[in-house]
């Protein structure tokens, strides 16, 4: 395992995208998550080193905002999951 010279690392510009053999299926859960969260992280609201206080309403409701695309994501997937055996039940048993 070659370490390189540990005592002067050189440092290259940064890191690199991890190259993939399904590009299409990068970019697509890529634009997935884009879509269901495009604004970043409000990091105001998180206090590091200091102790937590309590959270206001406004607070609260930029980090909802923040995660609606995610709380609607999970309100489909409840529904879907509700749904689709409860329309499958009424198809066997009533044949209508």
């Amino acid at each position: 395992m070659d370490l390189g010279n540990i005592s002067k690392p050189t440092y290259g510009p940064g890191l690199e995208a991890p190259g993939s053999s399904t590009p299409g299926l990068v970019t697509m859960a890529h634009g997935f998550l884009r879509l269901v969260q495009p604004s970043a992280l409000p990091t105001e609201l998180i206090n590091f080193g200091q102790p937590q206080s309590e959270f206001s309403h406004e607070d609260i409701h930029k980090l909802l905002l923040y995660e609606l695309g995610f709380l609607i994501c999970v309100a489909i997937g409840v529904l879907f999951i509700i749904l689709v055996p409860l329309v499958g039940c009424c198809f066997c048993c009533c044949r209508c």
